[in-house]
């Protein structure tokens, strides 16, 4: 029997005149593969990124949902806000699964099993299991570069068992794993797993990016250009979450635009081809931590001290990226200079909430 070759989709990119300004693009797809019907929180971040992710990718999509947040939201009895197929996994097979699902439909095609294009398969792993208990299966589907998207919702925390810190919690964030007290005032003492660029550097033939559900424009242009590359890619993308964040509902997207304008969340692309990493996405402003920071009561504990420690990380991405730093900032990271969130004893009123 003849081998039928396999018809990938092409997926236009959106136009953007500035990727980092503060707006928004009307002219976006009419398809919904994520509609309401589910139980996420109100102001949801990773809901808000598997709205834009599925919307950019299209209807001819398959979605696979290891054990998480989301995958306990959205599969509830005879409720599913998916118009795609959707299979969940196991929170450490999602690479595998993934890989599988992939390898499987190419196969068919070849054979003649399976009629038209291949589709888009996109794996929406939480950052438990894409930064921690899946990292080896979701490394070695890339290795094997496997025609596949796999996205890390980047919620920094164990949301679905919790609020227990993973690798992707930042230093400073308070989780029922790392609470703030007097042996320890700043609650989680180590700086996050810089998984975007592990995922780089260990596999330097992927698409590799992160993005934020506060900039949905660059956001859905990253999913296309990774589902448009041939073999495997991936991307992190910021997704605050309400309860584990706590922080005033409807400011989901704010925080998705300041993580990013106060440097604690840099935005790159990694181009296979030039084996290079592009930073010419530029927020519209650049912003002290302390803005980020005072929005969130998992940061209200903070001293100053603490503060200035998360400015200077903060400015040392953007001298990773080549950004000329503001004197505000260079200010901002001198403990003398702030004051402190608020004190411990309040901070673990607020845990006590969670």
């Amino acid at each position: 029997m003849a081998t039928i070759e396999v018809q990938r989709q092409l997926l236009p990119i959106l136009d953007s005149p500035n990727q980092g300004a503060r707006f928004y693009n009307p002219e976006l797809p009419s398809s919904e593969p994520f509609v309401p019907g589910h139980r996420t929180c109100a102001g949801c971040g990773p809901s808000i990124q598997y709205r834009i992710t599925s919307k950019a990718a299209g209807d001819n999509t398959i979605l696979v949902g290891p054990t998480g947040c989301m995958y306990v939201a959205n599969s509830s009895y005879l409720c599913t806000p998916y118009n795609v197929p959707w299979a969940h996994t196991q929170i450490g097979s999602a690479g595998s699964f993934t890989a599988g699902v992939a390898a499987a439909y190419e196969a068919m095609i070849r054979k003649g099993k399976w009629k038209g294009a291949f589709p888009n398969i996109i794996c929406e792993a939480g950052d438990g299991s894409a930064s921690d208990i899946g990292l080896a299966s979701i490394s070695g589907a890339l290795y094997r570069n496997h025609d596949c998207l796999i996205i890390c919702y980047d919620n920094e925390q164990y949301a679905n068992t919790g609020i227990q810190a993973s690798s992707r919690t930042p230093y400073g964030g308070m989780t029922t794993f790392s609470p703030p007290g007097p042996k320890v005032p700043e609650a989680k003492t180590l700086f996050p797993k810089d998984l975007a660029r592990m995922m780089a550097a260990g596999h330097p033939h992927c698409y590799v990016a992160t993005a934020s559900v506060g900039y949905p424009i660059d956001l859905m242009n990253k999913v296309r250009k990774g589902l448009n590359h041939k073999g495997a890619a991936y991307l992190m993308i910021y997704t605050p979450c309400q309860k584990g964040f706590v922080y005033e509902t409807p400011r989901s997207i704010d925080l998705g635009r300041l993580v990013v304008e106060c440097g604690l969340y840099p935005i790159w692309e990694w181009n296979p081809e030039k084996r290079a990493y592009d930073y010419s996405f530029r927020p519209q402003n650049m912003r002290p931590v302390s803005e980020y920071l005072k929005l969130q009561g998992r940061f209200g504990h903070l001293h100053a001290e603490h503060i200035a420690k998360l400015q200077k990380f903060a400015n040392e991405q953007w001298r990773m990226m080549g950004v000329a730093l503001p004197e505000a900032l260079i200010h901002a990271a001198d403990a003398k200079n702030l004051v402190n969130m608020a004190s411990a004893a309040e901070a673990e009123a607020v845990a006590q909430t969670l």
